[in-house]
């Protein structure tokens, strides 16, 4: 049976682009897979702690030798391990918070890289969409500032993912943003919109 892992980061519920795109591919998802089944995590409801001295320790002690506090932290490790290794599609909804992913995404991703998952997660579909309140393409005046996807693409290539899937929507602060108030009027973010939404459906 197909299952699918579909992790939000957006801190935005209501108008956050991120979490659109990725209920966008879920949805087709599951009209693709009408016998298949999802894991959804948020990681702005329900943040996964950041990776502490405990939790690190936890990995290199005897469960029979682990605190209280070492087995809690090593549980939550396995449980997000184990969504990650059970699942064939691996769904990730990305906004940019200053130039990087959200500290959150960063939690999560620490948790899930381990012994069980390096180089081993090469079978999966792993699809990321992106959102971004400015430009950050080639030519713009900030090209190069975006650092989501080179690193996550690193990252991801030591868990054996080398051909990911990144669709992105720009300027989505262009009606909110003053400087960029042109932008908005000229359509330049519905536009970009638009043109992720369609590339979600083109997707396999």
């Amino acid at each position: 049976m197909s299952h699918l892992l579909h992790v939000d980061s957006s801190l935005r519920t209501e108008g956050s682009r991120s979490r659109r795109l990725s209920a966008r591919y879920a949805e087709r998802w599951k009209a693709q897979n009408p016998a298949g089944t999802v894991t959804y995590r948020d990681l702005a409801a329900d943040p996964v702690p950041h990776l502490d001295a405990t939790a690190l320790s936890a990995q290199n002690t005897a469960p029979a030798e682990r605190t209280p506090e070492q087995a809690a932290a090593h549980a939550l490790t396995e449980a997000l391990i184990g969504e990650v290794t059970a699942a064939d599609t691996i769904l990730i909804g990305l906004p940019l918070y200053n130039f990087g992913p959200p500290s959150t995404f960063k939690a999560w991703l620490d948790r899930i890289v381990s012994e069980q998952t390096l180089g081993k997660l090469g079978d999966k579909a792993l699809v990321v969409v992106t959102a971004s309140g400015g430009g950050y393409g080639t030519g713009t005046p900030r090209e190069g500032w975006d650092h989501r996807e080179p690193w996550l693409r690193h990252a991801l290539s030591t868990l054996g993912v080398e051909d990911p899937a990144f669709i992105a929507a720009e300027l989505t602060l262009a009606r909110e943003s003053p400087a960029m108030i042109p932008l908005g009027l000229g359509g330049a973010e519905d536009q970009s919109m638009s043109a992720a939404l369609a590339a979600v459906d083109a997707l396999p």
